[in-house]
This record gives C-alpha cells, sequence and structure tokens, in this order.
C-alpha cells in the first residue's frame, strides 16, 4: 500500500534519472491528479490517504512507460491550450505554447470580423481549428490532414467542445485534394518542417513518441510544406486574407523570403523566447 504523499516522491525519485527535480514534480502532480482526480490543494490535505489497487496499478504502469521518455500527456491522454483541455494520443502532436502563440495572433487581427472562412493545414488533435472556432463562432472552419486516426482525435475533440469544424481527410501535397479545398480569408498551419537528419537532435519524448508524419520533412527539400501552402494561397487566398505559419527558427528567413519570392508580404513575429517562430503572408 502507498499514500498519495509517498506516491508523489516516487514518482520524483524514479524520474530524477531522466529529468530535473523540477520537471519531474510536474510531471508527478499531473499524474496524480489524473489518478487520483484530487487537484494540487486536495491532495494536500489529502496525503495520507492510501491508493487503492487500480490507482496503485496505473502508477506502476505510468512509471514504466514514463522511464522510457513517453510524454505524460500520452499516459493522461491530456493536454491544455488556450484555457481548454484537449484529448491526445500518439497519433497526434502534443500542443504547444507556441502554437497558442500562433492562434493569438490569428484572434488579435481577426476576431472582430463576422462570417470569415478559415482552413487549417494539418489537423493533428484539432487545437487550432477547434480554439479558432470557438473563439470566432460566425466562421466557417475546415480543417485537413492526411492521417485518419488523427481526424479521429480531432473529432472526438470537437465534439467534447461542441466546435463546429469541417474535418477533411487528405494529402496536402496532393493537387487533388487542394482543388477541393476552397477560397478562405485566413489559411493556418503548423506543418511539418524538421529535417529527418535532425531527429537525433529532439528530446527523446518527442523524436521517439511524437508522429514522424506531423514532424519531418526530407533533408533536401525543408520547406516543402511551405512551399506548398504558399503556391496554393496565390489562387485560394480570398482578397485582403491572410496565411499564418509556425516555423522551424532556423529557416525562418529562408521561409519568408520564399513568401516574398511568391508575391506576398511577410511578416516574421517573435515568440515568447525571442525566436522568430511565426510568420504572417498577405497578397501585395
Amino acid at each position: 500500500m502507498i499514500t498519495i504523499s509517498l506516491a508523489f516522491h516516487r514518482i520524483r525519485k524514479e524520474l530524477s534519472v531522466i529529468c530535473s527535480a523540477s520537471e519531474s514534480a510536474a510531471v508527478a502532480h499531473v499524474l496524480l491528479e489524473h489518478i487520483t482526480g484530487y487537484d494540487r490543494a486536495a491532495r494536500l490535505t489529502r496525503g495520507d490517504d492510501v491508493l487503492n489497487a487500480a490507482q496503485t496499478k496505473a502508477l506502476e504502469g505510468a512509471l514504466v512507460r514514463l522511464l522510457t521518455g513517453e510524454p505524460i500527456q500520452y499516459i493522461t491522454g491530456e493536454q491544455w491550450f488556450m484555457g481548454r483541455p484537449f484529448y491526445v494520443t500518439s497519433d497526434v502532436l502534443i500542443p504547444r505554447p507556441e502554437t497558442e502563440e500562433l492562434v493569438q495572433w490569428v484572434l488579435s487581427e481577426w476576431k472582430q470580423r463576422n462570417n470569415i472562412s478559415i482552413l487549417d493545414i494539418g489537423t493533428g488533435s484539432g487545437c487550432i481549428p477547434i480554439t479558432l472556432q470557438l473563439s470566432m463562432p460566425g466562421s466557417q472552419v475546415f480543417s485537413l490532414d492526411v492521417s485518419e486516426k488523427a481526424l479521429l482525435v480531432a473529432a472526438q475533440n470537437a465534439s467534447r467542445q461542441e466546435a463546429n469544424v469541417n474535418f477533411v481527410c487528405g494529402d496536402f501535397l496532393d493537387g487533388q485534394v487542394k482543388e477541393r479545398l476552397g477560397m478562405h480569408d485566413v489559411i493556418i498551419s503548423n506543418p511539418p518542417y524538421i529535417p529527418y537528419s535532425d531527429k537525433d537532435l529532439l528530446d527523446k519524448n518527442v523524436g521517439a513518441f511524437e508522429p514522424g508524419v506531423a514532424l519531418f520533412v526530407p533533408d533536401d527539400d525543408p520547406l516543402l510544406f511551405y512551399r506548398h501552402i504558399a503556391s496554393f494561397s496565390q489562387t485560394q487566398l480570398k482578397d485582403g486574407g491572410a496565411v499564418y505559419c509556425e516555423l522551424n527558427q532556423d529557416l525562418a528567413q529562408a521561409t519568408a523570403d520564399l513568401f516574398e519570392g511568391l508575391g506576398f508580404i511577410a511578416t516574421m513575429k517573435q515568440d515568447i523566447f525571442g525566436n522568430d517562430r511565426m510568420l504572417r503572408a498577405s497578397k501585395k
């Protein structure tokens, strides 16, 4: 038998071999809230409560997975994004703060407008299109992904959040798929942008567990998706519209130059850490 308090200290101790003290404490809090249903304040007053058999089994299983480097979000099946909980599995990327900044940029420029059409390229968990639709209820939102499994996750999130998003399964690199996507005021994407050769440079919990199809591009064509997005937007972006993309900071200027070369006005934006991580492109 193990109490909630002892479980917290055990998690921290076992994870100390793979992460810092602050990271292990953060994971311990998330995991114990998931297992017990008690938030941090409640656990402080119930630290002597003993975990039942099912909770103990869940703890043991989670520790085994965590020690392989698997992200806590895949174990709990949840990640928060802009104040909302999103269901996640290993079929989708884990939503990140940088993507919140991209969505906030769009909202700062479009939230007061009515009846706009938005296309999200690369649905994943659905955090981008769902957040935009809920923040702009009068908008029409379409979201494309090549992965049927990712779209099932996104559809579940849309249902839970009561968001009206039109999901489309297809490969954006396929010209016939593009022909079905229509014209839009806002085109937004967090596309794959990491060269395959950089995989070993990533944290293990990213490179070994998150879906490669959403992360990696060929070494000899790292701007593959940006080129297709820019080309598509030349004809499918409505007058006065804008394209918003998350960037590989090492290729930010090259991406901006690509859009500029195709007739757009490109503006880069830094994230909270001072890195060039976002781009807006509008027609000249």
